[in-house]
């Protein structure tokens, strides 16, 4: 062991150099604590859905030749046995198609299913929530030219199919995902041609027979089942007008969320080319028309899971650059009306409240006079707006724009989108009161009118109005806009001098029902469920504002609210406004910052945030410092055991945060007193277009004083920091090693001896010159081909700051795992080496006949022809069962196979320099021993002996260096393929398909890298011709495949670094068939390594 110590610590490669230990503390940190933070429980608020599940097979028809070895299903739900026969016969309600994701069931329909039978029965939401719901025109739908009336019972029940893809994983495997679409093809013909069956059965029983049958198939698919619906509707096979409308649950479009296999990133390439191409018109070579886009009848819509869906981020089910804005959209669940809530990626299936409102926006497709969907794609995509976006969502800061001329309006006619119907008269209120300050509450549905003076009120800056409230918008509370009560000079009647902007009004998620402390005491203040905030040009050319509240007997049809609340406010934004800078962030992660708001404070709160709550979540906790109340002159008896909280909470609503990203939209925080923020964004990235803020808007009743907290949660942030940029670490990670091997090769062709690979990663960290060139430079090109593309600049700032430090995690990961293949192969090495040096002494002991017996049969055994052969051709015989593994079986055998070679090879050089070193010192205690005695040239002699067994060491050295670098590179290319791997075993013995030519074709050029390059004196990248009159080495070439990794990484497509890596490979190819052509098959001799 001293000779190893001796050849390794010349670089220092065993003594891990300060910057290693750095990079490794600061990843098992953030590991540590993202581990911590993905292991905490979530709340997510869902409601558990339940049903009573009957699935009945669809058989194969007559000549039919399904693809593979999947299953169809129809949905029936109820505790009654029906007759499976009887039921398919009666088949005629709005075909719907569930497609499972990864490793899913088609079991994972009955949630939905069940809840789209409830809704069938029990007919559409109340009036109010079509009257709220996308109160203007969104980007994409022409809502001018849609006519759709507010149903009052559905027209037609929704027939729920599910495939059965035997719960294989394809999200790991390109060739799954294909033949799952294929089979999705034929479900969705065998689905149609059913319902044309059923109708022929029931016209020759002489039973009524709908006259329209289904054209196509709505299909709703989760997580990849998503991917495969849209693969579908592109899929050649696929009828003409099969597929018109396709929701997606956690679904990714962008790109696959273990973009590891080179398949799996073209597949999805390939099919999102197909659909940008389908939404272009169709023209001649010339440039005429000739037809209509292919999918101009498609609609999509993407749900989102939101921040709680570790699986699939966000950014991933955007369907930005796919679908334009007139065909579809993407929702997260967290801005959806009814829903608010963020979940994970298995429980949007079952969140009773999400699977309710899409159940109902399914139903309102439905055509009251076709009984089929909308054929009109306007329609669809109007509907599905107004189904699932909030108006709340649709705007900044969550407040409606009021689009209103400087001129008096007019009010719209009664049953337009402006006006409330007349669920109450005015000549119902009692008498009117005028507000003489800025702030007016109401607490009981008194029948009352308040007047509030625009011109008054709103002066001193304060001319910005917010109101927020627990009544409902129209049956509870109406507010109108006048020009000049009883003065106007216009002989217009009052109803038409006056604007009411009711219906502007937007619902926010309340939290839980207000409580009381004891039975007959006091309620608390209820939250609010509406809000309204009206800017200047709102009010331009009014004076009065008027807020008018129902009375209790005016409310028909429903109980009144247990209590009431209403607050408004004439305030000035600027008074509320507040900036954390991202020094404070930062620093709150130790010392939380603190904020006190007093009484009489503004309601309205915007606090913005200089670093994005996507990337560092903070907890904000409101605690009540005070009410007003005092209690301190009251008597015990009033007061009772209530502290000041309990009273407060009696007086002032709790407060709501609105949370907004450019990017992710709006994130919705009810009953705020201690709950960590986190919007749904993807900084930082190089393709991102969001910005580095977040703004937080909070609502805060003016009558309490508050103490808010900031505070900056370090698990949330470390596992956020992990979940969206782990491709980035997976990229980078291949691009240290490279780096690595370029020092490498650096060393050896300026005649110096290979560095060991720990040494090289340490070395490529030093600043400022390594460490630049090798990681600032990238990312300056980054920016300046994002700037040649016209595409957008990501934020300077937190892009530059996060890509260091996932490449200084990647460096991290990369030295962590030199270190453990080292001590394992050290391990092995001398387990080796003592057997064997047991062995040979008991050979020379004659009582071990035996031993010596086996040793020679084995000696002849190897001494046959083929053996031998085999034997000097090793890494031919190698080579051939890797590239038929990898071309005929899986790439991820054949990679194991080279990995074989290579961990064999750094094995009999740790061996070599192992039994070397142990020669070596048994010669040194026999010189030692013997030096008295010998003559001076024998002398000689031996440190000549010992010049030459050094050398030996220092090449064994070299070797084991060299090949621990390749084979740290291609162990992350084997493990790249690990996933398909495991989805390839769970199919064995069931009809398995060649791998993907693409897979197959980069995985033989990987491993012609690592043949033809498996010794640093015979790599054959050195015999690269010059180019201007500059040789490229391998060096040269390591460092640009290096670049070429880091790239790949900041385009979160890990899975191109095997371009990278193969085209070493057929480049190393090329330079050897040149010099087979060339009858010169000669590396450098013995000699040349062998130097002192």
């Amino acid at each position: 062991m001293r000779g190893v110590r001796f050849a390794m610590s010349s670089h220092q490669g065993v003594r891990p150099r300060l910057r290693i230990v750095g990079v490794v503390i600061l990843a098992a940190l953030i590991g540590l604590a993202a581990l911590f933070g993905l292991l905490k429980p979530i709340k997510n608020g869902c409601t558990m859905t339940y049903m009573y599940p009957t699935y009945i097979p669809i058989s194969v028809t007559d000549g039919a030749t399904p693809p593979g070895r999947y299953g169809l299903y129809l949905y029936h739900e109820g505790w009654r046995k029906i007759d499976f026969k009887e039921h398919i016969s009666k088949l005629s309600g709005v075909p719907v198609l569930f497609i499972p994701g990864n490793a899913g069931s088609y079991k994972q329909v009955r949630s939905v299913a069940a809840e789209s039978d409830r809704a069938y029965q029990g007919g559409p939401f109340e009036r109010t929530f079509y009257q709220e719901a996308s109160l203007f025109r969104g980007e994409g739908a022409d809502t001018e030219s849609v006519e759709y009336d507010l149903p009052s019972q559905y027209s037609n029940r929704l027939d729920w199919f599910a495939v059965d893809l035997e719960g294989e994983h394809s999200a790991m495997d390109g060739r799954i995902l294909e033949e799952h679409t294929e089979y999705v093809v034929y479900a969705i013909h065998r689905i149609l041609d059913q319902y044309k069956e059923s109708h022929d059965t029931r016209e020759r029983e002489g039973a009524a027979a709908s006259s329209n049958l289904p054209r196509n198939v709505i299909l709703v698919g989760h997580s990849m089942g998503g991917f495969v619906a849209r693969a579908a509707a592109v899929h050649p096979r696929l009828r003409k007008s099969a597929v018109q409308t396709i929701l997606t649950l956690s679904s990714p479009h962008q790109s696959p969320p273990l973009a590891l296999q080179p398949s799996l990133g073209h597949y999805f390439a390939r099919v999102n080319q197909e659909w940008k191409k389908g939404y272009e018109v169709q023209t001649s070579p010339g440039g005429g028309y000739v037809a209509d886009p292919l999918l101009s009848g498609v609609v999509v819509v993407s749900i989102a899971g939101g921040y709680n869906d570790y699986q699939v981020r966000s950014k991933l089910e955007s369907l930005d650059g796919i679908v334009p804005a007139s065909h579809g959209f993407m929702i997260s669940s967290t801005s959806m009306k009814n829903v608010w809530l963020s979940m994970e990626h298995q429980a949007i299936l079952w969140c009773n409240q999400l699977v309710v409102q899409v159940s109902h926006t399914l139903l309102s497709l439905v055509d009251s006079k076709t009984s089929q969907p909308f054929s009109d794609t306007q329609n669809r995509l109007w509907v599905l707006t107004k189904m699932l976006q909030s108006a709340l969502s649709q705007s900044f800061n969550g407040v409606t724009p009021m689009k209103n001329s400087n001129q008096l309006p007019i009010l719209a006619s009664k049953g337009s989108e402006s006006s409330c119907p007349m669920d109450w008269r005015d000549d119902a209120l009692d008498r009117d009161l005028y507000i003489q300050t800025s702030t007016v509450t109401i607490l009981a549905m008194d029948g009352r009118r308040r007047w509030l003076d625009i011109e008054l009120l709103g002066s001193n800056g304060k001319n910005h109005f917010i109101f927020v409230t627990n009544l409902a918008p129209c049956s509870g509370v109406r507010l109108h806009l006048w020009p000049e009560k009883e003065k106007s000079n216009s002989n217009l009647p009052v109803c038409e001098r006056v604007l009411e902007v009711t219906s502007k009004m937007v619902l926010i998620p309340a939290g839980p029902a207000p409580k009381q402390s004891e039975p007959g005491s006091q309620t608390e203040q209820a939250p609010p469920s509406a809000m309204l905030k009206l800017e200047p040009e709102d009010m331009r050319g009014f004076r009065f504002l008027t807020i008018s509240v129902a009375p209790r007997e005016a409310v028909s049809g429903r109980p009144p609210v247990a209590v009431s609340m209403a607050v408004g406010q004439f305030f000035n934004p600027k008074e509320g406004a507040m900036e954390v800078s991202s020094q404070s962030m930062l620093v709150s992660a130790y010392w939380a910052k603190e904020i006190f708001l007093k009484e009489e404070h503004p309601l309205v709160y915007n606090i913005s945030f200089a670093i994005s709550l996507g990337l560092v979540p903070i907890t904000l906790s409101l605690k009540t410092a005070g009410c007003g109340i005092k209690t301190s002159g009251l008597p015990d008896g009033e007061t009772g055991d209530l502290d000041k909280d309990k009273l407060c909470k009696l007086r002032c609503f709790p407060p709501v945060a609105l949370a907004w990203d450019s990017a992710s939209g709006l994130h919705v925080v009810p009953n705020l007193y201690s709950e960590t923020i986190l919007v749904d964004s993807s900084p930082a990235l190089w393709n991102s277009q969001s910005s580095e803020k977040t703004s937080v808007m909070l609502l805060v009743d003016p009558h309490c004083s508050y103490t808010a907290s900031v505070h900056v949660s370090a698990p949330a942030m470390s596992s956020r920091f992990v979940l969206l940029y782990y491709p980035q670490i997976v990229g980078f990670s291949f691009a240290v090693i490279l780096y690595a091997l370029m020092r490498q090769a650096n060393q050896w062709d300026q005649n110096l001896s290979v560095l060991p690979l720990l040494s090289a990663v340490e070395y490529n960290l030093e600043m400022p010159s390594p460490f630049l060139i090798l990681a600032a430079i990238p990312l300056l090109s980054s920016l300046f081909f994002s700037f040649l593309m016209d595409q957008p600049i990501p934020p300077l700032t937190s892009f530059t700051t996060v890509s260091l430090i996932c490449y200084l995690l990647a460096n991290a990961f990369i030295s962590v795992l030199i270190v453990v293949s080292k001590f394992f192969l050290q391990a092995l090495a001398l387990v080796h080496t003592t057997v064997k040096s047991r062995c040979q002494a008991l050979e020379r002991n004659y009582s071990f006949a035996f031993l010596r017996w086996f040793s020679m049969l084995a000696s002849s055994f190897l001494c046959l022809k083929a053996i031998r052969i085999l034997k000097l051709n090793t890494t031919i015989v190698m080579t051939l069962v890797a590239v038929t593994l990898v071309t005929f079986v899986h790439p991820a055998l054949g990679l194991f196979v080279l990995l074989a070679s290579h961990a064999l090879c750094c094995h009999n050089s740790m061996c070599c320099i192992m039994m070397a070193s142990k020669r070596k010192e048994s010669a040194d205690h026999k010189n030692e021993a013997e030096r008295k005695t010998r003559h001076p040239s024998s002398r000689q002699e031996s440190l000549s002996v010992d010049s030459s067994e050094k050398s030996f060491v220092e090449t064994q050295a070299d070797i084991f260096n060299h090949m621990h670098g390749l084979l740290i590179l291609h162990l992350l290319a084997t493990l790249m393929f690990v996933p398909s791997l495991a989805a390839w075993f769970q199919r064995i013995g069931t009809g398995q398909s060649f791998p993907w030519f693409a897979d197959s074709a980069l995985c033989v050029g990987v491993i012609f890298h690592g043949v033809l390059n498996s010794r640093p004196e015979s790599s054959i990248l050195r015999s690269f011709p010059s180019l201007l009159r500059h040789q490229l080495g391998p060096h040269l070439m390591y460092f640009l495949a290096g670049y070429c990794c880091f790239l790949s990484g900041l385009d979160l497509a890990p899975y191109k670094v095997f371009y990278a890596i193969a085209a070493l490979g057929y480049i190393s190819l090329t330079l050897k068939l040149s010099q087979v052509n060339k009858n010169d098959l000669r590396f450098r001799t013995k000699s040349t390594i062998h130097r002192n």
